[in-house]
């Protein structure tokens, strides 16, 4: 059992998700974010039946919530910015580097990555399975975090993590 797990990332994908990161905090620093669908996704409605109630409670923790994204957006991102360098030599961004993550990080990586993936979620309507088009280009960033989410859980559980 180790306290760190290794995630292998190639170059241009920490680039990429380092760019999907500074967007979705953009996103959340934005004083009308809580209007934005995307980021209403990210609050469970907490009483289904008391939709009064669930608005209230959302209003009262909003920006706690927001500001944890936030948060956890920074600990990725610094995790990132190794991996994401520019490579010495032409053709090194396809290259993977491993980052280590901690336990601690280990949350914030799968809080993030989830996310991100609600957001683009809503943004392209996805609402269950069958909203999902596999062969729809448009689907692929939400393709590859989910594969990003598989390889840390496996990264995770290899490491006893």
């Amino acid at each position: 059992m180790s306290d760190t797990l290794m995630l292998p990332i190639a170059h241009i994908e920490a680039r990429n998700l380092i760019d999907l990161i500074d967007q979705f905090t953009e996103l959340l620093d934005d004083p009308d974010a809580h209007a934005d669908p995307g980021v209403q996704r990210l609050t469970p409605i907490l009483y289904p039946d008391d939709i009064a109630a669930s608005d209230a409670f959302a209003a009262l923790t909003s920006d706690d919530l927001r500001g944890r994204r936030k948060a956890d957006a920074h600990t990725v991102r610094a995790s990132l910015s190794a991996a994401a360098s520019d490579p010495l030599e032409e053709g090194h961004e396809l290259v993977p580097v491993d980052l280590e993550i901690d336990a601690a990080g280990l949350d914030s990586w799968m809080r993030t990555l989830t996310a991100l993936r609600l957001v683009i979620a809503e943004r392209l309507g996805i609402q269950t399975d069958t909203d999902h088009d596999p062969d729809d280009p448009r689907f692929g960033v939400y393709d590859w975090l989910g594969y990003r989410l598989e390889t840390l859980l496996d990264a995770a559980e290899e490491a006893g993590i």
